[in-house]
């Protein structure tokens, strides 16, 4: 089943699909000394059609990595400039390394999703499958030096296109709370969906 806010999501990417930043969101995090921490990511799109959960991809070297291993809730800001819209998006970040084992899609199962049998793809033929998604300049990214040190001249060398290079992480995030606004009409509309704990979701109209 999905969220209901999934359809609203849906029809705002649809109808910026020709503005190729509409996929940009920003993804904000709390760093170790307890600031917050933001950067743009692309969206690599839902983990199936019958889940909720975002795609991202991450360099295991990057320093968002340690901020969601020490605090894995974030929030993504997302604005669509020709519907002027915007979804922030509340929820846990989980990363899928290259050592994490092979889970399966049922380790990480939505509650609102139907239960999923054991021939269903894992999270691991996931990691790769994004990783075959990625041009090869993008794949080449995770083989260059540290980000974060010193610049240095560098070779970009040749990557596998088939087996995700070590530094090429998976990143889930499995939203809890979606804010969901509207800038066309006066008033402008607001709308605040929430998981609740019986794994239902229900919304309420606020103010703008």
């Amino acid at each position: 089943m999905l969220a209901p806010w999934r359809s609203l999501l849906a029809a705002a990417l649809h109808r910026n699909r020709s503005q190729p930043f509409a996929r940009y969101f920003q993804l904000a995090t709390v760093n170790p000394a307890g600031y917050p921490a933001n950067r743009t990511v692309v969206f690599r799109g839902f983990l199936n059609d019958d889940h909720n959960r975002l795609k991202m991809i991450t360099d295991l070297r990057s320093a968002k990595i340690e901020d969601i291993q020490r605090q894995p809730w974030a929030e993504i800001c997302w604005y669509f400039t020709k519907t002027r819209e915007q979804f922030r998006i509340a929820g846990q970040l989980q990363l899928v390394t290259a050592q994490e084992t092979d889970l399966d899609l049922s380790s990480l199962q939505d509650d609102t999703s139907p239960r999923m049998n054991s021939g269903d793809t894992s999270l691991q033929t996931i990691r790769k499958m994004t990783w075959q998604q990625l041009s090869d300049p993008g794949r080449s990214q995770f083989a260059w030096p540290d980000p974060g040190q010193h610049k240095s001249a560098f070779e970009v060398t040749a990557i596998d296109p088939h087996d995700p290079h070590d530094n090429f992480c998976l990143l889930l995030l499995t939203p809890n709370r979606i804010d969901h606004l509207q800038l066309r009409g006066d008033p402008q509309q607001r709308c605040v969906y929430t998981l609740e704990h019986e794994q239902t979701w229900t919304h309420q109209e606020v103010n703008p």
